[in-house]
């Protein structure tokens, strides 16, 4: 399980890291001291869990989580709390927290709340791929239904946990103006100029444009750098976990992943130089083979 804390207190924060560190729960990906500070990093690595301080400055506990589920955040929380409000309790529960961790932090009942959490995710997730597997399977229906461009894109942008990033459209209407104008599979055309076809999608005047395709840059750019720390993340926790084994060598450069592994365990800031033409070329790739 991959944990992300939030809390104002120093102390707090580096007593949860090493409490998952040393008893072996999982890995922290990071961390922030208010709720302001921590919505882009949740937002951008996508953490199992997010271990979060009911009373914090300039955005409380409750209301970060309520901005990070507006955004599309679909992981789970701990809440965090040396006040026992019945209120405040209640509305935590409304909001989806199930486990509290009391303050002060007691060594044996985060790794009980911990090891339940993860027990009961992983129970989820596999009641969700079982009721997945039923909706798809129609007895009546023998025939095998082939998967769109779209899907099969979506599909891989899911396996590098970047599906709900919002440059995951603008790589998806990429690849499908590729497809589109039937390019060979190398060379692409000048990505700048893929960027000004697909922004003329949705806008008309020159000005326009040019505005689009440089913001469809920075969306993608950023998207691709999400794939890459949930890939390094992913690397950490299980060097032989099979998304990080097949996307990592194929769509990047083994160094810059082992550098933002580092990175992430030094608890740095995440940096690497991101390549989109590889990216979109390997991706576009994949899909010619896919729909042929």
């Amino acid at each position: 399980m991959r944990y992300f804390i939030v809390d104002d207190d120093r102390a707090s924060r580096m007593m949860l890291s090493n409490i998952i560190n040393d008893c072996e729960l999982g890995a922290v990906i990071g961390e922030a001291k208010n709720g302001l500070d921590a919505i882009p990093q949740i937002l951008m690595m996508q953490p199992e869990f997010v271990l979060i301080d009911l009373l914090m400055p300039q955005l409380d506990g409750i209301e970060t989580i309520e901005r990070l589920q507006q955004n599309g955040f679909k992981g789970q929380f701990i809440m965090i709390s040396q006040v026992v409000n019945k209120e405040m309790v209640a509305e935590g529960y409304s909001k989806g927290i199930e486990f509290f961790i009391h303050k002060p932090i007691n060594k044996v009942e985060v790794q009980m709340v911990l090891k339940r959490t993860t027990e009961q995710y992983l129970l989820r997730n596999s009641l969700q791929v079982i009721r997945q597997s039923l909706t798809n399977f129609d007895i009546t229906d023998v025939t095998h239904t082939k998967k769109t461009a779209r899907e099969h894109i979506q599909s891989i942008l899911n396996d590098m946990g970047i599906v709900a990033e919002v440059g995951s459209e603008d790589i998806i209407k990429i690849i499908e103006q590729l497809l589109i104008e039937k390019h060979k599979i190398a060379p692409l055309p000048p990505l700048k100029e893929v960027y000004e076809r697909v922004a003329m999608l949705t806008k008309n005047t020159p000005d326009d444009i040019l505005k689009e395709s440089k913001a469809i840059e920075q969306r993608v750019r950023r998207t691709i750098l999400a794939a890459m720390i949930n890939l390094a993340n992913l690397g950490i926790v299980d060097y032989t976990n099979s998304e990080f084994e097949y996307y990592t060598p194929r769509y990047f450069d083994l160094t810059d992943i082992r550098h933002l592994m580092n990175q992430i365990e030094k608890n740095e800031q995440r940096k690497a130089k991101v390549n989109i033409k590889k990216f979109i070329q390997v991706l576009y790739s994949e899909i010619i083979s896919k729909v042929d």
